[in-house]
């Protein structure tokens, strides 16, 4: 019996159409809610009750084989038994019922949460947590801890001087920081106010928002596949390398912080090799730049390992994550990086317990039923099929992700040919989502199995055909 099977013995055994989508029921609740709350972004409305494994159900009746997961954000597959059954438990009723402010009255079995799950799936040589909400949250906590580090390594064992303490509440020098986090060409890091600042990938996200003037270096722009372009590649990271020297050294304002997705995902699912990654934490290292890994949507074992990060044999300072986990924050090591005194890196929750408790769970199956070891199977079968596929259609470009577990991407020559392949997908059953200009991203459950690789490399093959 498969692991999907003995999760969810009632799940679809392919996708069941019944309306457009968005249907007629879709469409009136989507407009009952939209006087309330904003809809502008809804491509249906879920039916969150039905919904299972990997088959998302609107409100239609409709079940589409989801490889896009709420944007990466399901790491067990919708409705999972072990995921309700700590949902139903004491420990969830009291995390939930009394949510603590954890950074002034943590729980009683807070350690032993985190020791059981998140710190037990700790990337190497990041021993310590700092739990947050969202994404974006743990980023700009991760951007404080890198200014706080940089701010506090400089002064030394001094005491904050009069007119630190004076200008700081004018928002002026020197109290405040002149120095500047830097980020990649193409690169998502959140939408929040400080995280718009090192984000690059859409226009859109960024316009109307007060930004700081921080740097920006070049991501590779590599040629697939990867194997027919090996020098043109090296090339090219090589030249970004350079390039990213020479911003660090020639920048006016002293570079805190370097931020990094181990493959850029909203930004178009740009990949780059090991020894461009190695070369980065080489190049921080030497100028003293902490570097802070972005797994918020590459972590949680959809690569076939915990994180991303971790094919490249490279140890950051700081590693930031959410989605998958249904938890966020960042690891790291070095005390220094958690502030030198008490509210500086400080909100009134610090994280959720309840949250905790949720990627403690995801974590224990996905040890459980050894889900690395499936991704990185089904990962390696899908590929295969797509790129037979990718080989009878010119408008299936630049397949990349191999050896990358399920972070599986394509290309389609316009992004009006994308968009419209990823409209045809939906009438034919698949949820799947786009990224960048013109990209198509996989981002499936870690349950999601060779049948389920079946019915969607069929669907892709057809919606091919039909544009």
């Amino acid at each position: 019996m498969s692991i999907s099977e003995k999760y969810f013995p009632q799940e679809p055994q392919s996708p069941e159409l019944k309306t457009a989508i968005p249907g007629p029921q879709s469409k009136a609740k989507l407009e009952e809610l939209s006087a309330v709350y904003d809809t502008k972004a809804a491509y249906f409305v879920t039916d969150y009750y039905k919904s299972l494994g990997n088959y998302i159900v609107d409100a239609d009746g409709n079940k589409l084989l989801d490889s896009y997961c709420q944007i990466s954000s399901i790491a067990l597959g919708y409705n999972n038994p072990a995921l309700l059954k700590v949902a139903h438990s004491d420990e969830m009723a009291v995390a939930l019922c009394n949510r603590p402010a954890l950074a002034c009255f943590p729980s009683t079995d807070y350690y032993e949460i985190l020791k059981k799950g998140l710190l037990s799936v700790a990337p190497k040589g990041l021993d310590k947590v700092c739990t947050a909400h969202t994404g974006s949250d743990a980023n700009e906590m991760a951007f404080k801890a890198a200014f706080l580090f940089q701010a506090s390594k400089k002064r030394g064992d001094k005491p904050f001087t009069s007119e630190e303490l004076e200008s700081v509440m004018e928002n002026k020098l020197p109290g405040t920081s002149d120095m500047v986090i830097l980020s990649f060409e193409k690169g998502f890091h959140g939408r929040l106010f400080g995280s718009l600042s090192t984000t690059r990938s859409k226009a859109i996200h960024k316009l109307d928002i007060p930004a700081f003037e921080w740097p920006k270096a070049p991501f590779p722009q590599l040629k697939y596949p990867l194997d027919q372009f090996q020098a043109e590649n090296k090339a090219e990271e090589e030249r970004c390398l350079k390039a990213l020297e020479e911003i660090i050294v020639n920048s006016p304002a002293k570079i805190a912080a370097a931020i990094i997705e181990p493959v850029q995902s909203e930004g178009g699912d740009n990949h780059a090799s090991p020894e461009f990654f190695q070369g980065i934490r080489e190049i921080t290292k030497k100028h003293g730049v902490i570097l802070i890994v972005d797994e918020v949507q590459t972590g949680g074992g959809a690569s076939g390992k915990m994180w991303l990060h971790e094919h490249y044999g490279i140890v950051p300072d700081i590693m930031t994550f959410s989605k998958k986990m249904q938890n966020a924050g960042f690891f790291f090591s070095e005390a220094g990086l958690a502030g030198d005194q008490p509210f500086r890196q400080f909100n009134t929750w610090c994280g959720d317990p309840s949250k905790a408790l949720i990627a403690r769970t995801i974590i224990e199956e996905i040890k459980d039923k050894n889900l690395l070891t499936s991704v990185t199977e089904t990962g390696d079968y899908l590929y295969s099929k797509l790129e037979a596929i990718s080989a009878k259609y010119d408008k299936m470009i630049n397949l990349r992700g191999k050896g990358r577990g399920f972070f599986i991407a394509f290309d389609a020559p316009t992004p009006e040919l994308r968009n419209e392949f990823i409209a045809e997908c939906k009438k034919l059953g698949l949820n799947i989502g786009g990224c960048g200009e013109q990209g198509v991203r996989l981002r499936p459950a870690l349950v999601f199995e060779k049948k389920h690789a079946d019915i969607l490399a069929s669907i892709i093959d057809q919606a091919f055909s039909k544009i």
